[in-house]
């Protein structure tokens, strides 16, 4: 009787939790990048955030969700990629916005600077996805350029996926290259900060914050019966993290000499 009396009081308790914790899983990734959206809002600068870092998103969270036509896996995992997707591209839609004003704006200085009003201020050279220079790949001038690559990304893997669909083979090894892609985020981060001997310009609290995140989503993979795939790569991601807050602490004890050359903030996964 005592036990039954109690599950009035758990089951909805359990339910609760269940519900946060998707909620968590779905939206928990996005949050380190909402000051940084805000701090690009408020300082006009994106010099500080690699749109790398949208590149490497969009693709592992698009191969994702074609994974999951092949094997279906939790729905928060699902709609997390949505919202990635949705959140990477507001930040690209945001930065290229203000690189786009600041080119404009450094071409305007210089010609007040050198007196040449008679002379027509030209524009920022325009670059184009269609142009497909190699040199200019993901350093467009217009955020239509992005979507258009996304778009024409996601229809040929979605169109190799079909033909493919029925190859455990090919989806076992699109849901690998999926979460892989994502496990790598940190990569270029932990070899930038080897290369220079330092973390100079790198937030410390948003490498907590992967970190947190990162432990908490391969628990949920884990405790939830995700594909394989996902646990092995999100315990790589928490380990690069932690090489990372293990960098940060090293040089800090044996900080290197002071170099010339300038500070490269980091405030995301990539240099």
């Amino acid at each position: 009787m005592e036990a039954e009396g109690l599950d009035w009081l758990l089951v909805p308790l359990h339910q609760l939790v269940s519900w946060g914790a998707a909620g968590a899983m779905v939206f928990g990734g996005v949050v380190p990048y909402i000051p940084q959206y805000r701090d690009i809002r408020r300082t006009q600068n994106a010099e500080g955030f690699s749109t790398y870092v949208c590149l490497v998103l969009l693709v592992a969270n698009i191969l994702r969700i074609l994974f999951w036509f092949g094997r279906h896996f939790e729905s928060p995992l699902l709609w997390q990629s949505i919202v990635m997707i949705l959140t990477m591209l507001l930040m690209l839609k945001l930065c290229t916005e203000v690189r786009v004003t600041n080119e404009l704006n450094v071409k305007r200085r210089f010609f007040a600077a050198a007196d040449t009003q008679d002379e027509a201020i030209k524009p920022p050279p325009r670059r184009s996805y269609l142009d497909f220079d190699p040199r200019h790949f993901w350093h467009w001038s217009s955020f239509g350029d992005y979507v258009q690559c996304v778009v024409a990304f996601t229809g040929v893997a979605g169109y190799i996926t079909y033909l493919s669909i029925d190859s455990a083979l090919f989806v076992e090894t699109l849901g690998f290259l999926a979460v892989l892609t994502e496990a790598m985020l940190g990569v270029p981060q932990l070899y930038r900060n080897y290369r220079h001997q330092s973390t100079e310009g790198m937030s410390i609290k948003m490498v907590f914050m992967w970190t947190s995140g990162d432990a908490f989503k391969t628990a949920y993979f884990l405790l939830n019966g995700a594909p394989l795939q996902f646990s092995v790569c999100g315990l790589l991601q928490v380990l690069v993290d932690l090489a990372i807050l293990g960098q940060a602490y090293a040089f800090a004890r044996h900080p290197p000499k002071p170099a010339p050359h300038a500070a490269h903030p980091a405030s995301a996964k990539a240099l």
